[in-house]
């Protein structure tokens, strides 16, 4: 009972602060702009499902490539939606790639582009947007880019509830002690004291399907943000056992090396017997809890007018005994996690909405995670122009979610890193990266007095070939790019 009240009264106040800070903009949308709740012109909004892999690469499910890891749901889904081969994430690390996701923003109008970003008080998210369109919203797994309470935990920053994982470092364990519900830590006592019973990935899974058998008086908004396969590599074995013999690996030994400690161990410290398929088999459990969404999506009699997207928030990692290179997990793309070379920003998107995309195809419109909050907005019918506060430089993809599709605008797409010094989360900030695309041009530098090198991604897309001496005036225009951000 004292639990129960103390959420109780945690959820009030949230609701107060958050109505002061933002979501009040609810309010005064609905009073100056009844186009803003309009529908689309299929006159039924969709339920949307976003789903966002941690650390996911972009040849680590079949339908992208060779990968020897089996997906045949995520493949299916793939088969059956828009399969973007040209894709990107908002960077190559977690916290300014989900804060671009969130906010529509790229690293153009992001102050920081190191992991430890944040959302900010007055940053204007997707769920936000949504609940101008009266969608319930909801937030499953791993959060972390809004590290205070009341002012940008997910409640205030547009989720009805959540439930997962709140800080960065949380998202290290697949086995947690506890998790958060609606600003509520929950001891996970099947966990405690070395057990290993709850895999949170399932729990995430459970708790989201859970959600989506309630009735919804209004259309909903599922973000599912799965913290695997992100290190530690740790999956129940039914995953993981089938690719004991398939994929031979020396056991990764964390903090009990004697020499040649991996730089990731302190956070990793645990043995893994067998690295490559344990990580196989994470990758294989996330394709199985994806199959089982679907799943609860056609139960409920709702999956052909929902929206359903697939990603991955950068690159594949190397840390804790995972081993990008042996599973070519990046191909054809040239680096991996921390890089922005494509191999770190290059990611799975696949969109799935039956009752507007009928037959699957191959989509190659390069987009990024700026353009995923000025997508959702228009597939609700919410009107950008009309949403207070609001600092997008993303664009709509709606008119590529169909069976006659219509590309935006050619633009230049942009990023940037910061680097941390030493220690991957030593929050020393180094040099800064910046990367640009514009059709097949792509232009990478690693840092202000390093070389603008210019590829052709499209010819070249492992970015072996820099025509920079060949293209000067390309070569000229993304320098200045480089230089005015």
């Amino acid at each position: 009972m004292i639990l129960s009240n103390r959420r109780h009264a945690y959820l009030a106040a949230r609701r107060s602060i958050a109505a002061c800070l933002g979501l009040a903009v609810c309010g005064v949308l609905a009073e100056r702009s009844p186009a803003a709740t309009a529908e689309p012109s299929s006159g039924h909004p969709p339920n949307i499902v976003l789903i966002v892999a941690d650390d996911l690469g972009f040849n680590q499910i079949g339908a992208y490539g060779d990968t020897p890891i089996r997906t045949p749901n995520l493949d299916r889904l793939a088969a059956a939606g828009v399969r973007f081969t040209q894709a990107y994430a908002g960077g190559p690390v977690c916290s300014p790639s989900r804060v671009s996701l969130f906010t529509g923003r790229d690293g153009r109008l992001m102050g920081d582009c190191s992991n430890g970003v944040q959302l900010q008080e007055l940053d204007v998210t997707i769920p936000m947007v949504l609940k101008l369109a009266g969608y319930d919203t909801a937030l499953f797994g791993k959060y972390s880019i809004g590290g205070q309470m009341g002012i940008t935990d997910p409640l205030a920053k547009g989720f009805d509830t959540w439930f997962g994982m709140y800080s960065i470092l949380e998202g290290h364990r697949q086995y947690p002690t506890f998790l958060w519900r609606d600003g509520v830590k929950q001891r996970i006592v099947e966990n405690e004291a070395g057990r290993r019973g709850v895999y949170a990935q399932e729990k995430f899974t459970d708790e989201a399907i859970d959600y989506i058998n309630q009735q919804h008086a209004a259309p909903f908004f599922a973000m599912l943000c799965y913290s695997s396969p992100h290190a530690e590599l740790a999956v129940p074995q039914q995953y993981s056992r089938p690719y004991e013999s398939e994929m031979p690996a020396a056991p990764y030994l964390g903090t009990h090396a004697k020499t040649g400690q991996d730089r990731y161990a302190r956070y990793y410290p645990d043995a893994v017997a067998h690295p490559h398929a344990t990580l196989a088999g994470m990758v294989t459990a996330l394709d199985d809890y994806v199959g089982r969404i679907m799943a609860a999506l056609q139960a409920k009699g709702v999956a052909d007018n929902t929206l359903m997207i697939f990603t991955s928030d950068n690159g594949p990692h190397e840390e804790g005994g995972a081993s990008p290179e042996y599973f070519r997990a990046a191909a054809p793309y040239r680096g991996i996690k921390r890089d922005l070379y494509d191999g770190g920003i290059h990611v799975p998107m696949i969109c799935s909405w039956p009752a507007r995309i009928t037959k699957g195809r191959v989509d190659d419109t390069p987009w990024a995670f700026a353009d995923m909050l000025p997508t959702l907005a228009d597939v609700a019918g919410v009107q950008l122009e009309d949403v207070p506060r609001l600092s997008t430089n993303g664009v709509s993809i709606k008119g590529l979610l169909g069976d006659r599709p219509r590309p935006p605008t050619e633009r230049t797409l942009y990023w940037e890193f910061s680097e941390q010094v030493g220690d991957p989360n030593s929050g020393v900030l180094g040099k800064t990266y910046q990367a640009a695309r514009r059709n097949q041009w792509k232009a990478v530098r690693y840092g202000r007095d390093a070389s603008t090198e210019l590829y052709d991604v499209i010819a070249d897309p492992g970015e072996t070939h820099d025509l920079a001496a060949a293209e000067p005036a390309l070569h000229q225009e993304f320098l200045q790019l480089f230089e005015e951000n």
